[in-house]
């Protein structure tokens, strides 16, 4: 079936969708994502994806040109015209195509932003079979730019990143800068030792994960410690379990950190009780 998806105030069949080869965007990665999930045909963290979405534009200098609640309706347009049951929005705006290249920012007055949405059907993303039997790692490099709390389209080495991991035969890879782990090419990464979670606290080093504050949360209400630290790959094997978050995967089990397997190498109980708490928390929160 070929997909609805938005762009710039139309719906549009997918085939019929078009953007400027002047769009700043293509030309100098000059744009913003965020990426929604949808779990029976709702919306999760919709709110949190927004603010952080208002909050890269104004970190760009770009303006906001849609309102929450025009964003909102949108979103749950696509998510009708595509009867999408589980599954992802992704949501990109960008400077917008100036009648030219120049690394000078376009007249914001003049050139318009550019707005895409299109959806992603996933049926039964809340069950993957990688949640049972977890995810393995490899370390590598970090060598982003250094704004990584605001979330640009510049991807090019978190993909070298994830294909690094797949030529070492695993899953996924965590970045290390300064001998200390910043976080997954895609997501959060964490360690369990005893009763205690220790992930990278709030910088500019690292993405601000929606899905990262509702399960920190989760795990303080249910009695868990968090240590928001710098930690290396050393201290993270030694712990009794590990786990990613991030929109798409929601809590991921690691089992297996540079090849030092974790625990029993399978996933561990805490980390698959706080993905049954947030897949149950945001499914009652889900609009």
């Amino acid at each position: 079936m070929t997909r609805t998806v938005y762009v710039n105030g139309e719906y549009l069949p997918e085939t019929e969708a078009k953007v400027s080869i002047f769009d700043r965007a293509f030309l100098m990665a000059d744009g913003v994502y965020e990426v929604t999930s949808v779990l029976d045909g709702k919306l999760i963290d919709f709110d949190g994806h927004a603010v952080r979405l208002e909050r890269s534009l104004l970190e760009l200098d770009m303006g906001v040109p849609l309102s929450r609640d025009a964003l909102l309706e949108i979103h749950r347009e696509l998510v009708r015209r595509n009867d999408v049951v589980d599954g992802m929005i992704y949501l990109q705006i960008t400077r917008g195509a100036a009648a030219d290249r120049d690394f000078v920012f376009p007249d914001p007055e003049e050139v318009p932003q550019t707005v895409v949405l299109f959806t992603q059907s996933k049926p039964g993303m809340a069950d993957s079979p990688a949640a049972k039997t977890g995810m393995r790692v490899i370390s590598i490099e970090d060598q982003r730019w250094g704004r990584r709390d605001i979330k640009t389209v510049q991807l090019l080495y978190p993909s070298m990143g994830k294909m690094m991991a797949k030529k070492a035969g695993v899953d996924d890879a965590w970045l290390v800068e300064d001998g200390y782990v910043t976080e997954g090419t895609s997501n959060n990464a964490y360690f369990i030792k005893g009763n205690t979670i220790v992930t990278r606290a709030l910088s500019s080093d690292i993405l601000h994960g929606i899905t990262r504050a509702a399960v920190l949360r989760f795990a303080r209400e249910a009695q868990m410690t968090v240590e928001e630290r710098n930690f290396t790959i050393e201290e993270a094997q030694q712990g009794d379990e590990a786990f990613i978050t991030s929109a798409s995967t929601f809590v991921m089990p690691v089992v297996e950190i540079d090849g030092v397997t974790l625990g029993d190498g399978k996933p561990g109980p805490k980390a698959l009780r706080l993905r049954e708490i947030y897949l149950e928390e945001s499914r009652k929160a889900a609009i």
